[in-house]
């Protein structure tokens, strides 16, 4: 799992486990002081932080987290909570082999930089009656690849992003992701 927060998506892929053919076995934070570093701890997941402001570019970034992937033979990438955009380099090495989770029902209110509370804002500002969180595969284009799962709910009169969020993450982003991993864990496709 890809992470640089407080880990909730992490914690329900934990709740969820076990997983057939498969098993929660890295968490890699772009963030030393992500609260998901102490999840995965406490869950006895190995943990490696790999801070962007310690490389040159994104691209010599992409490489280390692709390698730090590579090195543990993983066979599915979760991004849950990663807040940094990687190169095509890491799409093209995990085709097909990385999911994430998303705040909305793409194709509405995504890509670069509709993250967090901003996704459920501008919801909120469309007057949209509904959102909900969508599963899809990781591809170069931010929020692009193919949808896995989605599911919707209602935006309740007086909800407020913060809401919106927490409510957007129980019934939808949290048993969605959990779902996908155990569908990919036995479809055969994870090692």
């Amino acid at each position: 799992m890809l992470v640089s927060g407080g880990g909730t998506n992490l914690q329900a892929l934990i709740d969820g486990a076990p997983y057939e053919n498969g098993e929660l076995s890295l968490v890699v934070s772009s963030n030393p002081d992500a609260f998901a570093l102490e999840r995965a701890k406490k869950a006895g997941i190995e943990t490696v932080t790999l801070s962007p402001k310690e490389y040159a570019d994104r691209a010599v970034y992409t490489d280390a987290v692709v390698d730090a992937l590579l090195e543990k033979d993983i066979g599915l990438v979760v991004f849950a909570g990663f807040m940094f955009i990687l190169t095509p380099r890491f799409a093209e090495v995990f085709a097909n082999r990385a999911l994430n989770v998303h705040p909305a029902l793409i194709p509405s209110f995504c890509g670069k930089g509709f993250y967090g509370l901003r996704v459920h804002q501008a919801a909120l500002d469309t007057g949209v009656k509904v959102t909900g969180a969508s599963v899809h595969f990781v591809t170069a284009g931010a929020d692009e690849g193919p949808i896995v799962s989605q599911r919707a709910i209602d935006i309740l009169p007086g909800d407020t992003p913060e809401t919106l969020q927490r409510r957007v993450m129980e019934k939808c982003e949290w048993p969605l992701l959990t779902a996908a991993v155990r569908d990919f864990c036995l479809s055969g496709h994870s090692s």
